[in-house]
């Protein structure tokens, strides 16, 4: 696995990291292997700038599974969103994470949410990626990283945790704060979030 002290310092970026688990793993239960999960990003040289409190949520689909222990933390990091990405599959790899289904049961999900402001690959494919159909949505993924990750606006168990550490970041593309996007989404996918511990 690659380390950040591997890289040569560039611009640090401001990066947001959602973090799911609801299966076991090495670390133990859900919320052992999430907590444990923060620390590996630790290790391999993220900077933390914040950690949000573990929610429980449901599994999106709902019935697709246990239910999920959730956090999205905020990073500082010298990588491009190409090598972010890559080093958290690696962490996923570690704990167990095999990607042999959409959407299946897992010990480990590290979602890259959001870099900065950017919108990649380009504003076009994002716009394709995040109006795509629900029923679409579970069996075609995109080739390449979408940034900011293209449904990020409709999940509660993402925008919950994230509006704890950063409720004032701007999607560049919807032109609204973590806080309005949250507001927008109805009560009953707000009430199925719940505090962890």
């Amino acid at each position: 696995m690659t380390l950040l002290s591997d890289v040569s310092p560039v611009q640090y970026k401001r990066a947001f990291i959602a973090l799911g688990s609801n299966q076991s793993s090495v670390a133990g239960g859900p919320i052992e292997t999430v907590r444990y999960a923060l620390q590996l990003l630790e290790d391999v040289g993220f900077h933390l700038v914040a950690v949000s409190p573990l929610y429980s949520t449901y599994a999106v689909p709902v019935g697709s599974g246990p239910d999920f222990i959730n956090a999205v933390v905020e990073v500082s990091t010298p990588l491009d969103s190409s090598q972010t990405l890559a080093l958290l599959h690696g962490i996923e790899a570690e704990m167990g994470r095999t990607r042999a289904q959409r959407w299946a049961p897992r010990p480990l999900d590290l979602d890259l949410l959001a870099v900065e402001g950017f919108v990649l690959p380009d504003a076009q494919t994002h716009d394709h990626w995040r109006r795509l159909a629900p029923d679409r949505q579970k069996t075609v993924a995109p080739d390449g990283l979408v940034l900011p990750h293209p449904r990020l606006q409709d999940r509660a168990f993402v925008l919950v945790p994230w509006a704890d550490i950063a409720p004032d970041w701007q999607h560049p593309v919807l032109h609204k704060t973590v806080r309005e996007m949250l507001n927008d989404l109805p009560d009953a996918d707000k009430e199925g979030v719940n505090p962890a511990e």
